[in-house]
């Protein structure tokens, strides 16, 4: 069986102002850079063949870290900007709570979490879908079927249109899904990358070590 591996990246300059991030190329905050720690010390016992991140810093910051910690001098890391954060366009350095009290409560959501609501000059959550899943069938999923060991490490909504792809999420269910900073999903594969198990670590200060196991309805995942 293989292993996917989904990380986000842990907390950035922007992440702990609250403000929407994007395509900038804003780095780990202090935190972030602990928290990153955190996290390869939670996927430890794990062996790792091919990472996968995105070209923005805070992504390749994270996995310059886990990298560090667990000695994978030799690991594959491949980047590319498929793996990229939603383009937030107009939004981009915007204050998030501060668009809140200006659109609302229903708006906000919609903005944020929905599938296929636009911003000006940015990409709805679908588009995103688009180019991670294309990228994931055409260059990850064939690793995976070959055995390897992949951990992806990029960002909340591109994580959350894969996890959309793999789990088989609904349109309507997809703004229910968040994924924190630092969060990660391990997957466990069969010999034709379907899904047999998944399992949520949550690097948290209050939470070190929480984990979920979870082998979700076969029939809902590819």
């Amino acid at each position: 069986m293989a292993n996917l591996i989904l990380v986000r990246h842990t907390e950035s300059q922007w992440n702990k102002k609250g403000i929407w991030t994007g395509l900038a190329n804003i780095p780990l905050s202090k935190k972030g850079r602990k928290e990153a720690k955190d996290v390869a010390n939670l996927l430890k016992n794990m062996k790792l063949d091919i990472a996968y991140t995105s070209v923005l810093s805070r992504a390749t910051e994270t996995l310059g870290v886990i990298k560090n910690v667990l000695h994978l001098d030799s690991i594959l890391i491949v980047e590319n900007k498929a793996l990229n954060e939603r383009d937030y366009g107009e939004l981009t350095g915007k204050n998030k709570w501060e668009i809140k009290k200006l659109y609302g409560e229903q708006k906000f959501l919609n903005v944020r979490r929905g599938w296929n609501y636009p911003i000006p000059n940015g990409e709805t959550l679908k588009d995103v879908y688009q180019r991670v899943v294309s990228y994931y069938k055409r260059e990850i999923l064939p690793k995976l079927k070959m055995g390897k060991n992949v951990i992806i490490v990029a960002h909340g909504n591109s994580l959350r249109a894969l996890v959309k792809y793999l789990e088989n999420i609904s349109d309507a269910d997809i703004s229910l899904l968040e994924i924190a900073t630092g969060e990660i999903y391990i997957y466990k594969l069969d010999k034709k990358a379907n899904i047999a198990s998944k399992q949520i670590k949550i690097c948290k200060p209050n939470f070190p070590n929480e984990t979920k196991s979870q082998t979700p309805p076969l029939e809902q995942l590819h």
